[in-house]
């Protein structure tokens, strides 16, 4: 099947208005992208921002007009902005199957020794290590980004038999599902996002963990447990003002795993933790560094 592309260059106040747009119009996918080169390191907590010069591109049939659509999309903007449309880019693109091309650019990604994160599509690498099926998506993590991948690597390192896990800042599920694979006896996960929270028990159901080996709560519901390990792959303004809460919640001796943390920002991170924690030097990815520690004895 054909298809064309239609780009519209924007700003961050009306990216979202476009994609309406480009939706009812009938496209079939919309998505964003960085017009200008221009790296989004760390939101602030709750946010979602976009780049100063974005691009919304829609997907849409070939047998779609071109000069009616483009005509409809200014009209429609103008309707809601008082505004002209930036200039309407339509490509035509060659016939592929754009499915199989998207899942062709996910394999089977290996981390340390045992550890194993596989598409659905793909046949399991190693039958013998510890294979989690997980999809991307819109949500919350694959293991592809730096954060996660130091996370996963650690958990692949540690000897995880019959431990308390807390993964705060689940996500996906990706960090405690990988801790339950590798031997982990229970997982808490906690997240501020209820679909956070549900991509966790669609991937729980996927991979066969039942109920009782994980338990799932947003930050008010979640009971006063101490963990042999906790995660947090979040953001470093969270992870300084989650301080004296998250050391709270490890038991003597318990390792603490810290990511989503930018090289220049470790030392900040590690001397708010230092008072709980004796921490290990950080383990840099890219840009990205993990940081560990065990529990000072209370």
């Amino acid at each position: 099947m054909r298809w064309i592309q239609v780009r519209v260059p924007t700003d961050p106040e009306h990216a979202d208005l476009l994609e309406d747009i480009l939706m009812e119009a009938g496209a079939d996918a919309v998505t964003m992208e960085d017009a200008a080169d221009q790296p989004l390191y760390e939101p602030d907590p709750g946010t979602t921002p976009l780049w100063g010069q974005t691009r919304v591109t829609g997907l849409f049939n070939a047998d779609t007009g071109i000069d009616s659509l483009k005509a409809m999309l200014a009209e429609a903007y103008h309707q809601q902005t008082q505004q002209e449309i930036g200039e309407i880019d339509v490509s035509l693109l060659e016939d592929k199957d754009w499915e199989r091309a998207w899942m062709d650019d996910f394999k089977p990604l290996r981390f340390g020794r045992r550890l194993w994160i596989v598409p659905s599509w793909h046949d399991v690498p190693d039958v013998e290590a510890a294979n989690l099926m997980l999809d991307p998506g819109l949500a919350f993590g694959t293991g592809t980004h730096p954060t996660t991948a130091l996370c996963l690597e650690w958990l692949d390192g540690k000897p995880l038999q019959d431990t308390q896990v807390i993964d705060y800042g689940c996500g996906s599920g990706i960090l405690g599902l990988a801790a339950l694979l590798l031997g982990a006896r229970h997982v808490i996960g906690v997240d501020t996002d209820p679909q956070a929270l549900e991509a966790s028990r669609d991937n729980a159901r996927r991979n066969s963990i039942d109920d009782p080996r994980l338990d799932l709560y947003l930050p008010d519901q979640e009971p006063d447990t101490q963990a042999d390990v906790l995660l947090a792959n979040i953001l470093a303004q969270p992870l300084l003002g989650l301080t004296p809460k998250l050391a709270s919640r490890v038991k003597d001796g318990g390792d603490i795993v810290l990511s989503g943390i930018l090289s220049n920002q470790a030392r900040e991170v590690m001397d708010a933790y230092e008072p709980w924690f004796i921490m290990d030097e950080p383990v840099q990815q890219e840009d990205w560094v993990r940081l560990t520690g065990r529990r000072r004895d209370r």
